[in-house]
């Protein structure tokens, strides 16, 4: 039997992934962390075990949208409502300081105003990933700054409807009236539909209590109603990965499939891994090597100006000044779904292959670095949780 000429690649990523948590792990450092360095290591750039874009990109593409059904099974709808004035407006002013101090760069280097708003959104958006897997090792998730925490997470991650649409309508490419207005109604629908879930004290699925003893088919089950609302939000022209969010509370609210969260642990490791590997995949060191300087003066920007934004937005809320600080560190750096703003700011030409590539490197440093950043405020703030 001759061997797939793929495995010995596999392994080698394995094995890569592997030595490179455990060495992170002696340093205390996330998981995380390891899963970039690692895929940059096996991507194009690094050893060039995996060269293939198109691959990456499919790899990135099912990391997200598993990455978010478990976020969404993760969620408790009802405290997501209670903190329903700090999510939206919080997001929303969040957002608008974050184009304005764009704009205020914009002008001195000429800047048009849809490149300015492109910015602003990609640095707005926090890594739902990095904040909630933080939140939970660090036990403060039910905290009130978990919680507010958590609010504002969730708000941007619904942000990205109207970011797309706006994208849409600033880009090169001709926008039909007939795409926005499905966009339109799969927003309204989608918002009616969360509405429904958290207005419901359970919901029941067809033959979910026959499928309660079936363990095979319990997976497809829960895989079917992930990748299908996926498949929906998909044809509407929204983000997959939203549906994806809102295909896991409706896992999180149907009684009869609690055995969901013990049947996909597994696999929530192994997508989430796989979403990052794929993150540290695109990071073009050659690029980065040649614009180094320019990287991570961005990243240090990016996390500071966002530290204070969020962190101003949540004193508002009147949450302490303390709290209010680590809250903005936690949420400081850049999130996942940017990558999708960036693909679309490329589409539609708002930006070149040039801005493309910063914009991935700044977005993954950002990523690599936040674990730090969070540690080395928590210490300087001493915070603890009350």
């Amino acid at each position: 039997m001759h061997m797939d000429p793929v495995m010995p690649y596999a392994v080698g990523g394995i094995l890569l992934i592997l030595v490179t948590g455990i060495i992170l792990k002696l340093l205390k450092q996330p998981h995380i962390v390891a899963y970039l360095i690692a895929g940059i290591l096996i991507g194009p750039w690094g050893l060039g075990m995996l060269t293939n874009s198109d691959d990456i990109s499919r790899l990135g593409a099912a990391g997200v949208v598993l990455l978010l059904f478990f976020v969404g099974m993760e969620t408790d709808a009802k405290k997501l409502i209670a903190n329903w004035k700090l999510a939206i407006f919080g997001t929303v002013f969040q957002i608008g300081l974050s184009i304005l101090c764009i704009a205020l760069v914009g002008i001195w280097f000429d800047w048009s105003d849809s490149r300015i708003i492109f910015i602003g959104f990609v640095i707005s958006l926090s890594s739902t990933a990095v904040v909630i897997k933080l939140l939970q090792d660090s036990e403060i998730l039910d905290s009130k700054v978990g919680q507010g925490v958590l609010s504002i997470l969730l708000a941007q991650d619904l942000a990205i409807i109207p970011m797309l649409i706006v994208l849409g309508l600033l880009g090169e490419g001709k926008v039909e009236s007939s795409q926005l207005i499905k966009q339109g109604l799969g927003a309204i629908g989608t918002l009616a539909f969360l509405a429904f879930i958290i207005s419901r004290k359970s919901i029941h699925l067809p033959l979910a209590k026959w499928l309660k003893e079936d363990r095979e088919l319990q997976l497809f089950t829960a895989l079917g109603i992930c990748f299908g609302l996926s498949l929906v939000t998909a044809w509407l022209e929204l983000s997959t990965a939203l549906g994806a969010f809102i295909a896991g509370m409706v896992i999180a609210a149907v009684k009869e499939t609690q055995w969901v969260h013990h049947t996909l642990e597994s696999f929530k490791v192994l997508f989430i891994a796989l979403f990052f590997v794929s993150i540290g995949m695109l990071l073009d060191l050659n690029f980065l090597a040649t614009h180094w300087s320019q990287a991570i003066a961005l990243v240090l920007a990016v996390l500071v100006t966002n530290t204070f934004i969020n962190a101003s937005i949540l004193k508002l809320a009147k949450f302490n000044l303390k709290d209010s600080l680590y809250a903005g560190i936690i949420l400081s750096q850049i999130g996942e779904f940017s990558f999708v703003l960036a693909a679309v700011g490329l589409q539609s030409g708002i930006i070149n292959d040039n801005g493309y590539q910063l914009a991935i490197c700044v977005i993954a440093l950002s990523l690599l670095v936040s674990p730090m950043w969070i540690n080395i405020g928590k210490k300087l703030l001493k915070w603890e949780k009350a």
